[in-house]
């Protein structure tokens, strides 16, 4: 197959290439920045700013699938309304400037994957939450609603959309959890807060196998929440990752001393999501890593070797 990949340079995007390639598929990635995607396995790499129109008509030739990964990073800086700005229409409009694309194909790839959050369901307290679940409120639902609405609109081309609902992604190379570590080395990390929020955890190796997937199963549709099936409270992460690091993770950080130096970006933190993968499974998705001790465990194993 021939896979069209933006956002190609991110800890999905990357790891997700060369998962494909290894597999014998033709990858074409999509960057603002060509020049800087040194290492990464793909065929072609070509230029595209997802604002101001559609992808160049080069990258469409012969595509079979899209996937859909670029966006701003959510953590990156703190939510003034310029950055909420960057950070929604790097998701809804660059989608939106994706489809536009595809409906100028003549012949159309079979199947759109695109990124969406589990921030979707917004803060739902111990709620059990499939992909059946309503949306929730508050700023990263009001986006994933409009990101995924965007994608969908794909469908009406024939062409079949899947949107991952990706969780907090465990990965060494980037992300959460390398931002976690270097308090945790020291033995000052802890619990946010209470610790009583559910944290929607999944390890790298199976957020990409889940969008291969949906690449590859014909029978998926919609959403899919890219989760483990074993979900934790932030206490029962943290203490977890304590473990594994074979450090103490006693420390509460107070969600007030947080708030104060985050401000509304705090509310990804302390926004509570017990989420479920019960697409994928039904799907026929069996996971690598469905429990928190094995998944932290093949991370630090991989990281000492």
């Amino acid at each position: 197959m021939r896979v069209l990949i933006t956002g190609g340079t991110g800890l999905i995007g990357r790891e997700l290439c060369t998962s494909l390639s290894g597999r014998g598929h033709s990858i074409v990635a999509l960057s603002r920045s060509p020049e800087k995607t040194g290492g990464l396995s793909a065929d072609e790499v070509l230029k595209w700013e997802p604002l101001s129109g559609p992808p160049p008509s080069q990258a469409l030739d012969r595509i079979d699938v899209v996937v859909h990964l670029a966006g701003e990073p959510i953590a990156d800086h703190r939510w003034t309304d310029e950055q909420k700005r960057r950070i929604r229409d790097s998701r809804v409009l660059s989608t939106r400037n994706l489809v536009g694309g595809l409906r100028s194909m003549n012949s159309k790839p079979s199947v759109l994957v695109s990124g969406s959050a589990v921030g979707f369901y917004g803060d739902r307290g111990d709620e059990l939450l499939d992909e059946h679940a309503a949306a929730g409120r508050g700023f990263m639902s009001d986006i994933c609603r409009e990101w995924e609405n965007e994608a969908e609109s794909a469908s009406g081309l024939g062409i079949r959309v899947v949107q991952v609902r990706t969780g907090v992604v465990l990965s060494t190379k980037g992300g959460a959890l390398k931002k976690m570590l270097p308090p945790f080395k020291l033995g000052v990390g802890g619990p946010l807060g209470s610790g009583r929020q559910w944290f929607p955890w999944i390890h790298i190796s199976d957020i990409v196998g889940i969008i291969r997937q949906a690449i590859d199963n014909s029978t998926m549709k919609g959403p899919v929440n890219g989760v483990a099936p074993e979900p934790v409270t932030n206490a029962e992460f943290t203490k977890q990752l304590g473990r594994a690091l074979h450090r103490p993770a006693f420390l509460p950080v107070p969600e007030f001393a947080l708030r104060g130096l985050m401000g509304e970006m705090a509310d990804v933190l302390f926004g509570s999501q017990r989420v479920v993968p019960k697409a994928a499974l039904q799907a026929g998705y069996e996971f690598q890593y469905p429990d928190l001790k094995r998944a932290l465990e093949n991370l630090f194993e991989s990281t000492r070797s």
